[in-house]
């Protein structure tokens, strides 16, 4: 997808349909060998620039036609070609004729045989590595956007449940084990803050790759009097390239792309693995959706969370997609290298994993069904109040909280042989082990009078999930 000057607009610059393609097959006594044409042929992929490449060219031969470069009825007649070209696309999808290499190839051909001649004005003062670096933009600008409207989909919906269960009491866990009693209203609103950083990285490298490479030609820019202002503006992009030799070579765009995938991925295993733990049933916390689910072959009670399952696996080769950018990149003298056509493939499988992840995620939270009752039983039965006891002690009676967790340690230690939960000892017996403990603690050791005492800003109390939740409702552009 290199082209490595720039065309003058003459005439005789069509597609003839030989061996030696019309573009660049001047220079060259023979075609391309069959190796080579397979090689060098992008066309399987990045057809999936059509839309973008139409919009450049018609911003370009606008330009073209304001700044007197061509005339204005060449200007007219190339872009209402590129309409017929594109109407083609949309309805019969992109050809893919190995000759003609690439979209660029391709649209050009195509419109030469519609306009005539005519059409070969187009490429004037521009290069297919200008023209690439552009439409390439664009492609993952749209990626970003509708990446992000998708992750404020899932947003809403973990908002959603975390308000239906800002009071339900679960385990929290570190290392797997429980810990102390929180809300699921609690953990799900985690994951709304962990999405909402990924968002924010898409919007840092939308604002960063916003700028327009159009014009910069092959790598010099170009002597033909363009306005680069008016493309950039036409395109929706805040400004032009400064460097054109940075402007055709820079891929950042699309590794800050897949960095932001892959972050993103990252905070969508981690939610997918619990789901799937939940869903286990030695958890037995969670019922996935029926239409997310799978069953056995050859066991019938088996309800699978093959939907988690993927996207949890997914995640892996969103992480391919940023390491095998990052090679391909990492050599690189400048201007362009035709290494960077394998640009696109991992950006392209990147985004539509992503898309897949995201909605399938969305649908699993939205729809599942939560078992609090169970997870309320779990976290009395996991000792999770212990660190309430040990608090209390150091509130109440004045002990060093070093003292306190060793006394406390006992208190379950005992409760754990007698298979019953901290609050169920007796008072003699949590006396036995230290004196200084009264009636007033059991206050304490509930899983409700836990989770109420956590009402720090950001904690687990049920009065602090709700106002998080309700400052992510306005956020997201909720109705309250």
């Amino acid at each position: 997808m290199s082209d490595e000057r720039d065309m003058t607009g003459s005439d005789d610059v069509t597609e003839t349909g030989d061996a030696a393609n019309a573009m660049w097959g001047g220079r060259f006594a023979a075609g391309p060998s069959a190796i080579m044409r397979e090689i060098n042929a992008s066309i399987p992929f990045d057809k999936a620039l059509w839309r973008q490449d139409i919009a450049a060219s018609k911003a370009h031969v606008a330009m073209l036609g304001a700044q007197g470069i061509v005339t204005p009825d060449d200007a007219a007649v190339i872009s209402n070609g590129l309409d017929a070209v594109a109407a083609e696309y949309a309805r019969d999808g992109v050809p893919e004729d190995w000759d003609r290499e690439d979209i660029h190839m391709t649209t050009e051909a195509r419109l030469a045989e519609l306009i005539g001649p005519v059409a070969g004005r187009l490429h004037t003062a521009r290069s297919r590595n200008d023209q690439v670096a552009t439409d390439f933009r664009l492609w993952v600008r749209d990626a970003l956007d509708q990446m992000d409207a998708g992750l404020a989909g899932l947003q809403r919906a973990l908002v959603t449940r975390a308000g239906e269960h800002a009071a339900s009491i679960m385990p929290g866990f570190t290392h797997l084990q429980t810990a102390q009693p929180v809300t699921l209203g609690h953990h799900l609103m985690a994951y709304v803050e962990m999405f909402r950083r990924d968002r924010s990285r898409l919007a840092d490298a939308r604002a960063r790759m916003n700028e327009s490479p159009l014009g910069s030609a092959a790598l010099a820019g170009t002597g033909f009097p363009i306005d680069r202002d008016a493309t950039a503006a036409a395109l929706g992009f805040d400004r032009p390239t400064a460097n054109s030799l940075d402007a055709v070579s820079d891929r950042d765009f699309a590794l800050d792309f897949l960095y932001a995938c892959s972050a993103t991925a990252l905070h969508l295993s981690r939610l997918a693995e619990e789901l799937i733990l939940w869903a286990s049933q030695p958890f037995g916390f969670i019922r996935l959706p029926d239409s997310l689910s799978t069953g056995s072959s050859i066991m019938p009670q088996k309800k699978n969370p093959d939907a988690a399952e993927l996207v949890r696996g997914h995640s892996g080769r969103v992480i391919g997609a940023l390491t095998s950018l990052m090679i391909t990149m990492k050599g690189l003298p400048l201007a362009y290298s035709k290494d960077m056509q394998d640009d696109k493939p991992p950006v392209f499988e990147a985004a539509s994993l992503m898309g897949l992840s995201i909605a399938a995620m969305t649908g699993m939270i939205a729809d599942a069904t939560f078992n609090t009752g169970r997870m309320r039983a779990a976290a009395e039965l996991g000792y999770a109040t212990a660190t309430d006891l040990a608090d209390w002690l150091v509130r109440q009676a004045g002990i060093p909280f070093r003292e306190a967790h060793h006394i406390t340690g006992a208190a379950v230690k005992l409760a754990e042989s007698r298979g019953i939960a901290l609050d169920a000892l007796p008072l003699a017996d949590l006396q036995g082990i230290d004196a200084r403990i009264d009636q007033s603690v059991y206050a304490a050791l509930s899983v409700d009078a836990s989770v109420a005492a956590r009402a720090s800003y950001g904690g687990t109390a049920p009065g602090q999930v709700r106002l998080q939740v309700a400052g992510a409702r306005r956020m997201l552009g909720m109705e309250e």
